[in-house]
């Protein structure tokens, strides 16, 4: 039973209730189709990680962001 985990950070853009469901849909229909899969067995899974809650280069992501973009300007 194929197992997908897909993480996606939680802050502004953070995907919409339909827009998980159809990355869900789309993934299942993928992964049923390269490997030759029932979809009824494959499981994928979305996980929202805050930004605080990681990081890279031993500073978190919101820090990383502010210090790439200290005015805050999207």
């Amino acid at each position: 039973m194929p197992y997908v985990n897909i993480k996606i950070t939680r802050e502004n853009g953070t995907p919409t209730t339909e827009q998980k469901q159809r990355i869900i849909q789309g993934v299942t229909e993928l992964l049923g189709e390269v490997l030759g899969r029932n979809p009824a067995s494959l499981v994928v899974v979305i996980d929202e990680i805050d930004c605080d809650n990681y990081g890279v280069g031993g500073i978190t992501i919101t820090q990383k962001r502010k210090l790439q973009n200290p005015k805050g300007i999207q």
